[in-house]
């Protein structure tokens, strides 16, 4: 496996990734994915020759705050560290940026990894009271 910090990455590549993950909703407007990544603050890449086995992407100001928009990994390489390795070189990038934020399901293997990583889950919160709010064009939310 090799590891590639870029915002280029080939269309069929990243929609076959996305497709994978089950995340249509992404691959069905692939320009609006390629941009999306394009203008990612910070995005790397995982390969395994030469598949797209992984992807994490971070949108930032690189000051106040960094927000996780993807983490990605294909399902036949699930279980190999990849995740966590995205995720630590997007938090190593961001260490002195105060907020890292991230939006995910609520599937209990996602929150084990994102604990484990040393996130905590606003709902859980009780000395800091924390709310998140979203808004996501086409998706029934409630």
């Amino acid at each position: 496996m090799h590891w590639e910090v870029t915002k280029q990455v080939e269309m069929r590549a990243v929609v076959d990734l996305y497709n994978a993950v089950g995340w249509v909703g992404y691959t069905h407007k692939p320009l609006n994915l390629l941009n999306g990544i394009a203008n990612s603050s910070y995005v790397v890449l995982c390969w395994e020759e030469k598949k797209l086995v992984g992807l994490a992407r971070v949108v930032s100001d690189d000051y106040s705050i960094m927000y996780l928009q993807d983490v990605l990994v294909h399902p036949s390489f699930h279980r190999k560290g990849i995740g966590r390795e995205l995720l630590k070189k997007c938090l190593e990038r961001y260490e002195h940026v105060r907020q890292k934020v991230l939006l995910t399901d609520d599937r209990p293997e996602q929150i084990a990894f994102y604990e484990s990583l040393g996130f905590v889950n606003t709902k859980n919160l009780t000395k800091t009271v924390l709310n998140s709010f979203v808004k996501i064009s086409g998706a029934k939310l409630s």
